[in-house]
């Protein structure tokens, strides 16, 4: 297997002094409906700046109705930056295909390359209808399936694609501006998700099937089934590192009392209809410590990518070397405070399992 790739989320409101002004702090007291989520691109452009420095292959830009647009976004800190890479969260059933592939093939010609996509299905029926898009659980994925096929159609083909589906008609389709990328035409897609029609769309139209942490016993099955057809695994989820193991868990569970559980409690609990986001939920018959170094404890005030993985330096890299045992070979990772997490991962973690990966 290949060296492990670590991503990381691009910071809502990335800070580069780690200060929290004011305005900020009032701000992380309200629903993302009361806020105001302009781009920071003074401070976007610091983070990204550090994480080409510690060596983080991607940064996520999210999508929701409440942060600017993911592509946009990128293509600004793509024009500003030089190595960093740009994972475009994006779901099928916001535009239309043509324009989508438009759209990243001009972010990847003007970036050389430096995108992937990762391809969500909304969790939240709610905020799916400020999309004007009604559609059931399934009849998402069934959808894109057939967004990602007339995708890879352009990608594949030199133009004259034609496509007709139950979602889609393509006639002819024609994009002038090609993927440009060293050595690839088309982008890497990691595909989220934890139910059946996830892992079947990740095989058919994916490079990499994206899953929330978990225990290494519930995950081993399902990463053996993936990885098995030829399609790699990643793990999304969150560090809590300290020096000291003592010093992390007191960091982690001082965040429970922070977050907004009110807004979390709406969105992700009563609004989803993700298997993997209500099993964040549920209550373990052994309290929020799944393994030693597990912890779902800021689920409820943080959200299920919060899931995280506590400890110290050498905790946190030889957890992350149980996943890779079983084949997990890419991880997106956030944390609290976001820059000066990603920086101790990069200074402190990411050099130990660099040389684990040695042995």
């Amino acid at each position: 297997m290949n060296s492990l790739r670590f991503h990381w989320r691009l910071a809502a409101q990335a800070n580069r002094l780690g200060v929290v002004s004011q305005d900020a702090k009032l701000q992380a007291s309200n629903s993302p409906e009361q806020q105001v989520n302009l781009p920071d691109i003074e401070n976007n452009l610091f983070f990204c700046r550090r994480a080409e420095e510690i060596g983080i292959d991607s940064l996520l830009t999210a999508f929701g109705y409440y942060r600017p647009d993911p592509i946009l976004l990128s293509t600004a800190l793509a024009m500003a930056t030089e190595r960093i890479k740009f994972m475009v969260a994006y779901r099928p059933g916001a535009i239309s295909p043509t324009l989508f592939v438009q759209q990243i093939n001009t972010l990847s010609a003007l970036s050389n390359g430096r995108v992937s996509l990762n391809v969500i299905m909304g969790h939240s029926q709610k905020e799916q209808g400020y999309y004007g898009d009604f559609l059931e659980h399934d009849q998402r994925y069934q959808r894109a399936e057939e967004f990602l096929e007339i995708c890879q159609g352009f990608w594949q083909k030199n133009g004259g694609f034609t496509f007709k589906g139950t979602y889609y008609h393509i006639e002819e389709g024609q994009v002038g501006t090609p993927f440009v990328a060293p050595e690839r035409n088309s982008p890497e897609i990691y595909i989220g998700g934890g139910s059946p029609p996830a892992q079947e769309l990740a095989v058919k139209q994916g490079n990499c099937w994206l899953l929330l942490f978990d225990t290494p016993d519930k995950l081993r099955p399902r990463v053996k089934t993936i990885i098995d057809q030829g399609i790699e695994v990643g793990l999304r989820g969150s560090i809590i590192a300290r020096p000291t193991r003592e010093e992390a868990i007191e960091a982690a569970y001082s965040l429970i009392n922070t977050g907004n559980k009110q807004w979390i409690e709406e969105v992700f609990v009563k609004n989803s209809d993700f298997q993997s986001i209500k099993f964040a939920y549920q209550e373990e018959a052994d309290g929020n410590w799944l393994t030693p170094w597990l912890w779902k404890g800021a689920v409820p005030a943080h959200g299920p990518s919060s899931m995280a993985l506590v400890g110290s330096p050498i905790d946190i890299a030889e957890a992350i070397m149980e996943y890779k045992k079983m084949g997990c070979s890419q991880f997106i990772f956030s944390g609290w405070p976001e820059l000066e997490t990603m920086t101790y991962f990069g200074k402190e973690i990411l050099p130990l399992v660099r040389e684990m990966e040695k042995i």
